[in-house]
């Protein structure tokens, strides 16, 4: 089953130093953390942050494309995690057929931003990842402890991020 999440926002990890992108989910209080590498925050930065570039950047070409080739983003899913990495998947739609293109969540998630569809995670990979993070203590000490800090950030931690 799919979850509808938004991103909530973007934040550098206090920890590793690497971005983080954080989904919410759209009628309820889960929380999904996705790293990403820097230049993939950039883009969805850019876009979150409605900085117009002066020339299209790779996911507004991208959208151009679609665009211009009758083509619509139905959705974006995240659909699994395996050995901490996400995987996603892009559903377009030309002329009445649905196409399925596999995606890292970030270029997934930058170009959802960009065509305004929805953001959906397979309940699995929400369950997986709150498994993985419990069984991850050297990344996070305590599982419930990151989970309240992710819950209680103040909304301008996650309002601009810094490159």
């Amino acid at each position: 089953m799919e979850v509808e999440m938004k991103i909530r926002g973007l934040m550098m990890d206090p920890i590793t130093n690497m971005p983080i992108v954080i989904l919410k989910e759209a009628c309820g209080s889960g929380i999904l953390p996705i790293w990403v590498g820097v230049y993939e925050a950039n883009a969805i930065a850019l876009e979150i942050e409605k900085v117009v570039t002066p020339r299209p950047m790779t996911h507004d070409l991208l959208k151009n494309v679609l665009v211009g080739l009758d083509t619509s983003v139905r959705k974006v899913v995240v659909t699994t995690i395996k050995d901490d990495t996400f995987y996603a998947i892009i559903w377009l739609e030309r002329s009445g057929r649905l196409i399925s293109i596999d995606s890292r969540p970030s270029d997934a998630l930058a170009l959802a931003l960009r065509i305004d569809c929805p953001i959906f995670v397979e309940d699995e990979v929400l369950r997986s990842s709150k498994s993985q993070a419990a069984a991850s203590q050297d990344r996070i000490e305590n599982n419930e402890e990151f989970k309240r800090w992710l819950e209680n950030l103040p909304d301008e931690d996650l309002g601009r991020y810094k490159m």
